[in-house]
């Protein structure tokens, strides 16, 4: 049985350097994911005057219940998470911040969440496109309230308005109309009780305390969207494969990918502290027809095995992947349709076919999810290559080198 460790996770990650940032006292992370999303929220933090040491598998974060230090323009990279959560942390502090990004994350939607600061009474505006970076925030504090929320795109929203809840000055109250992605909240709601916050939910309306974060000492738990990739290639080579770190008890719902798999045929086992996934033999999977809303980053997992299927595959409910780094409905499509597989695409959802798929250079759209879902359709399908291999490193930079191990060590194992 091959055991593979999993780098720690970036959604847990970037949620533990905005909470270590805000609390009083000295938090340290444990195991944090070193990535260029991970490494831009903590240049974003440098740069808002943060106090911050990064060891190898050690960071330490020396809060600011009181904001930033200083005015400061952050550049967010290509992180959704830096580029939603530094501007909410920055709006209850005090001073003039400008936030930028780069064009891929220019183009997605920060609308929602802005205009819930808006009705808070943060003073900000948006420097070009209405409700996209760049922004800029004139922040004195905010006082809290009750606000409507549509996270319908992302749950990321929500997740950034309940994150500032503790450092308003009354609280909040949020009732949520609809929300994508719920799993990713659950993660947020345990963190903020880790370091100290008071949050309740009732149906969809969440309710957070005032009275701001306590430091702690914080594990990282291994990263379960990076973890579905190899426990897919387990699953279509009908070989065995341990994750150690993951359990039953993991914050992330992306674990439950390892469910989906399960209903292909794929054996399964959640324990304690590990996850098992053993394919059939052949790495025979069958068709099925699965609700992806709440685990929709695993969607192009999912995607890259399903032409091995022994039939269709249809994956619901997934609009959201439409604005993500790209167009990720419309990108897996393409690249099944590149790799000989025929594919249809509605609004929300995608069918595969069963196929043989060809090797073929594929597209990556600068989008880590496209090459490491596809390397495992390598696995099965030789000659595939990416025109932009090296952007993993947006969440996995080793990759490349921890895929081509497990490679070898199947291929030397027969």
């Amino acid at each position: 049985m091959t055991t593979v460790e999993i780098p720690g996770s970036k959604s847990v990650t970037a949620r533990a350097l905005f909470l270590a940032a805000a609390a009083d006292g000295t938090t340290t992370l444990l195991r944090p994911l070193r990535s260029d999303d991970t490494e831009g929220f903590a240049e974003g933090l440098l740069a808002l005057g943060y106090a911050l040491t990064r060891e190898p598998d050690r960071w330490t974060v020396e809060g600011r219940p009181q904001g930033p230090a200083h005015d400061a323009d952050v550049y967010c990279r290509d992180g959704a998470t830096t580029g939603r959560f530094l501007p909410v942390l920055a709006a209850a502090g005090h001073g003039s911040f400008r936030f930028d990004a780069s064009a891929q994350l220019r183009r997605r939607p920060l609308g929602p969440l802005t205009e819930a600061l808006r009705t808070l009474g943060v003073d900000l505006r948006h420097e070009e496109a209405e409700g996209h970076h760049p922004l800029r925030i004139t922040a004195d504090g905010v006082r809290g309230g009750e606000l409507s929320l549509d996270a319908s795109l992302s749950s990321q929203y929500l997740t950034a308005l309940l994150l500032l809840g503790p450092l308003t000055e009354q609280g909040l109250r949020i009732t949520v109309t609809d929300l994508v992605s719920a799993p990713y909240v659950e993660i947020t709601v345990a963190m903020m009780r880790a370091f100290g916050a008071t949050v309740t939910r009732t149906g969809r309306v969440f309710e957070v305390a005032p009275g701001g974060y306590r430091a702690t000492a914080y594990p990282i738990e291994p990263d379960a969207s990076t973890a579905s990739y190899f426990f897919a290639a387990a699953a279509l080579t009908g070989r065995e494969l341990t994750v150690p770190g993951l359990g039953r008890d993991a914050l992330q719902g992306d674990l439950r990918f390892a469910e989906v798999l399960a209903r292909m045929g794929a054996r399964v086992e959640i324990g304690a502290d590990r996850v098992t996934v053993g394919g059939r033999e052949g790495g025979r999977l069958s068709g099925l027809t699965v609700d992806m809303r709440d685990i929709s980053d695993t969607m192009p997992t999912l995607a890259a095995i399903a032409p091995f299927a022994d039939g269709p595959v249809r994956i619901e409910n997934v609009a959201n992947t439409r604005i993500k780094e790209c167009d990720r409905l419309e990108a897996c499509a393409g690249n099944l349709r590149r790799l000989g597989v025929e594919v249809a695409t509605g609004h929300d959802w995608i069918e595969i076919r069963p196929g043989t798929p060809r090797g073929t250079e594929l597209a990556s759209h600068g989008d880590h999810r496209m090459v490491m879902s596809f390397s495992v359709t390598a696995l099965r399908s030789p000659g595939i290559t990416f025109d932009d291999p090296g952007c993993v490193r947006k969440t996995f930079p080793a990759f490349h080198e921890a895929f081509g191990r497990l490679r070898e060590e199947w291929a030397t194992t027969g």
